[in-house]
């Protein structure tokens, strides 16, 4: 638990430091793609064919594979910076190494998620990307 708060609060202090993120309306790139929540949501409204609806599956299947081993990975990699950053004094050359691991994983976790959104957006064809737009904007 000690541990997870550490964390927290690291990642409080490089959201100060870093400025704040984008809200979802704001950003340009979840605002070209769309979630396999959208569109499972309307698949309906789009008419997704099984034949997409299938391919998306698969991409979701394939991707959730992924994250589960990063996420576990992310976890482990993280508390040994925690442990790193306990100690007194700090060694700072340990540290960025282990920061640089974690960061590591967190961006391959982030290209895992852009190649899904990616993926989702190929199978959809103009006229379907048009509609979930405009009934995301709706929501």
């Amino acid at each position: 638990m000690k541990s997870r708060l550490a964390l927290l609060l690291l990642m409080l202090c490089c959201t100060l430091c870093w400025g704040q993120s984008p809200q979802p309306g704001d950003d340009p790139i979840a605002q070209n793609l769309f979630a396999p929540e959208l569109v499972m949501q309307y698949h309906q409204e789009i008419a997704l064919s099984d034949t997409q609806a299938k391919a998306i599956k698969d991409a979701i299947s394939k991707a959730q594979a992924k994250f589960l081993d990063m996420q576990w990975d992310s976890q482990s990699e993280t508390e040994k910076l925690v442990q790193l950053l306990k100690a007194k004094p700090v060694d700072e050359t340990a540290v960025l190494a282990q920061l640089d691991r974690v960061l590591a994983l967190e961006r391959e976790i982030k290209k895992t998620q852009i190649t899904l959104l990616v993926r989702i957006k190929n199978q959809l064809t103009d006229a379907q990307q048009a509609k979930l737009m405009e009934l995301r904007r709706r929501q």
